[in-house]
């Protein structure tokens, strides 16, 4: 079913993680619309259809995710998405945000402390700077091309790291761009809320 309204996308996240996670969600909900009178975070349009476009599409990513309590690294944070939802809907699994703006970083700061995510940090770096760690899990939503997201993010990635990046209708194309090599690593899911874009899913180390 394709979540294209915010009832079914409300709908959706409730039966699937529960009533305790829409809460959460309807607080984060708040506090964007909040913070978007003070900088950019999201197109003013899309908080109209905040269910569809940023809590489902994010939420789809931990549908796909393989179960466990290991590092999700979400590259290219933003305003937090897909990593706060990440975070809101499975509390158990350690989720660090990787963001360079201050303004930013002090949003993505502040929502984790309202929202008590006690499992979830930003590092305020670039991701060409910052320690190396091993992730369980890398995403990336609109940060940058593929090939290049694999340039910056492959020293995070082991043989076990699951790859999920959403793209838009270019999602086939970009793939393309890959070499061979890595180009077998990967296939493309179809978006749940949207029909023209996918979820680029990878299976191990992109290096």
């Amino acid at each position: 079913m394709l979540l294209d309204s915010e009832e079914n996308a409300r709908t959706w996240i409730g039966v699937n993680w529960g009533p305790g996670a829409v809460a959460d969600l309807d607080r984060l909900a708040e506090l964007l619309r909040a913070e978007s009178t003070r900088q950019n975070l999201v197109s003013p349009r899309s908080l109209q259809h905040v269910w569809v476009r940023h809590f489902a599409d994010s939420a789809q990513l931990v549908d796909i995710a393989p179960a466990g309590q290991e590092l999700w690294l979400d590259i290219g944070s933003g305003a937090g998405f897909p990593g706060l939802v990440v975070a809101v809907l499975d509390r158990s699994r350690k989720v660090m945000l990787v963001e360079q703006r201050k303004l930013r970083v002090d949003w993505l700061r502040s929502a984790i402390r309202e929202l008590g995510l006690h499992n979830c940090e930003v590092i305020q770096q670039r991701v060409e700077t910052m320690a190396t760690v091993e992730a369980a899990v890398i995403s990336a939503r609109a940060f940058a091309p593929l090939r290049r997201t694999l340039v910056l993010a492959g020293r995070f990635s082991t043989a076990n790291t699951c790859w999920l990046l959403p793209k838009g209708a270019t999602v086939f194309q970009e793939l393309e761009t890959l070499p061979r090599k890595l180009r077998g690593m990967f296939h493309v899911k179809r978006s749940r809320t949207d029909a023209e874009a996918g979820i680029i899913i990878g299976a191990g180390e992109a290096r």
